[in-house]
């Protein structure tokens, strides 16, 4: 039962609603309806609505930007911190049938930097490479009744080289579980436990010129779940990435996840799809989300259209231990939420040492190989990057950043000393006491070419669409030449704000015609 819709809302710190917003947008958007928008650092939400019948009722929330409370009745039911998450609480014990009143508490402190929040810029105007803030609600809220014996939980993991699909399933009693392939059957179990196997029928791999699917329906007792997975394999080795058992060109766009109206809420389903066939459509097999944990469909998109993604967390921009401490907690909770995603083959916990300007090296190693334990442990089926961009500690990738020019890339990236030379980089590539293992080099932020007398910024310009297209095919070609380059990540996808090199326009208006784009994109990597 979708909760999305019109709100009562008020701002400060007493409690109040004076005002209606249309929920999941954020105050600060357009589309929330809310006009002469003034910052505060509390906003409170408020609706009734009636219950369905059940047993259980869960109440849940996409994403609340950054500490929430949450009342129904004037009880409280749930408190969560972190802005990215989802979060949610059984409400049976104090909903009634008609009329129940669902009041959140969001705060949202703009000028605290040790909050994750990623580009979201910690002043009330944006500028350089941050943007406009979000507060409160900016995912769907919506109950779901269940009921008494019910599917708790359900965790995937397919086995590419077994060819079959393990599987836990939280609950008590006996449980059914089916695959499904274009509604074929093939395989099935029935058990008492939590955990068990089914080897498939059929084996079909997933990847993005292939995105094969899997169904898998749970039944236990009166209750059903459905669900899909893909057999895929992802391995970093050999200086090379691998996807299924081959090397793998990784031809991403770097996606900052920010909308027209609806800043980090896509105004509609269809915008988050949209997306990623306009960057196929260029050329990309995949993307970077960039500092932000996006909404979930966006990733359902990847998997059905076969899109590869790396999960990027939001980041701190001032060190202190309560900041790593949320970060941390907020890392595993992203990780736990989306590592059934076949289109995710990197995790990203940090991006260029954000927040940790001034902080003794081995500070900084300690807490990248924190988080990289993290989703090593949780996961272990992906590569990790420590540190993207710059100075890492133990990593799967070597990530680096380079906004220089055609001419200067092509010098640099001929062999793998010079692409990692300290004395020819901005920062170095590895953190003192860590060095090159052998891991694939990705240069995964490059390019920024913005049009020249564009009312924004970028790190370069080039005059006209054929003169983007030259930079931009001058660019790739030089990566595509000879030397350790596995991989590349364009800046960016859409302009956003005072950010003005996208290959797309914010409104999604291609600037250079994307079959032409397409073409260079592929060009082919020469050994």
């Amino acid at each position: 039962m979708n909760l999305n819709g019109e709100w009562e809302f008020g701002a400060g710190d007493e409690r109040r609603f004076d005002r209606r917003i249309l929920v999941p947008f954020a105050p600060q958007s357009q589309l929330s309806g809310i006009e002469h928008w003034e910052p505060a650092d509390t906003v409170w939400y408020r609706r009734h609505f009636d219950a369905p019948q059940s047993d259980r009722l869960l109440l849940h929330f996409g994403a609340v930007d950054y500490r929430a409370v949450v009342w129904v009745n004037g009880e409280e039911v749930a408190r969560h911190e972190g802005g990215h998450t989802p979060f949610s609480a059984d409400v049976a014990h104090v909903a009634r049938k008609h009329d129940n009143e669902l009041v959140v508490r969001a705060e949202d402190p703009l000028a605290d930097k040790t909050i994750p929040r990623g580009k979201q810029h910690w002043k009330e105007i944006s500028e350089s490479i941050f943007y406009t803030a979000t507060t409160g609600i900016w995912q769907t809220v919506w109950l779901e009744p269940l009921p008494e014996r019910a599917i708790e939980w359900l965790r995937i993991t397919p086995d590419f080289d077994a060819r079959e699909v393990e599987f836990e399933i939280g609950g008590e009693g006996p449980k059914r579980v089916a695959v499904l392939l274009d509604g074929r059957p093939v395989g099935e179990w029935t058990g008492d436990g939590s955990k068990g196997r089914i080897v498939l029928d059929e084996f079909h791999e997933w990847s993005p010129e292939n995105p094969n699917l899997y169904g898998l329906d749970v039944w236990s007792g009166s209750d059903h779940a459905a669900s899909y997975f893909g057999l895929r394999k992802v391995e970093a080795r050999d200086g090379r990435l691998w996807l299924n058992g081959r090397p793998y060109l990784q031809r991403l766009i770097l996606d900052q996840g920010y909308f027209p109206g609806g800043l980090l809420t896509a105004a509609t389903d269809g915008d988050l799809r949209r997306d990623i066939e306009l960057a196929k459509s260029m050329g990309f097999n995949g993307a970077r989300k960039h500092q932000k944990v996006e909404d979930p469909r966006w990733l359902y998109w990847a998997d059905t259209l076969g899109f590869v993604v790396w999960g990027e967390m939001a980041n701190f921009h001032e060190h202190s231990a309560a900041a790593e401490s949320r970060l941390a907690a907020e890392w595993e909770e992203a990780v736990q939420r989306d590592r059934g995603h076949p289109s995710i083959v990197a995790w990203v916990p940090l991006n260029e040492s954000f927040g940790f300007n001034g902080v003794e090296p081995a500070l900084q190693a300690r807490f990248q190989n924190r988080l990289y334990g993290i989703a090593n442990d949780l996961d272990g089926t992906r590569p990790v990057v420590s540190n993207d961009g710059w100075k890492h500690a133990t990593t799967d990738l070597c990530t680096l950043h380079d906004y220089a020019g055609s001419d200067v890339l092509r010098t640099r990236y001929r062999s793998l000393e010079a692409a990692l030379d300290p004395n020819a980089r901005p920062e170095p590539a590895y953190l003192p006491g860590y060095a090159y293992r052998g891991e694939p080099v990705i240069l995964s932020e490059f390019g920024g070419v913005a049009l020249a007398g564009s009312s924004g910024f970028g790190w370069s310009e080039a005059v006209g669409a054929e003169g983007l297209l030259k930079t931009y095919q001058e660019m790739i070609e030089a990566l595509m030449q000879p030397g350790p380059v596995q991989g590349f990540c364009y800046t960016q996808l859409t302009d956003v704000e005072q950010e003005q090199n996208g290959l797309l326009t914010f409104d999604r208006r291609p600037k250079v015609d994307p079959n032409l784009l397409r073409r260079v994109t592929e060009t082919p990597k020469q050994v």
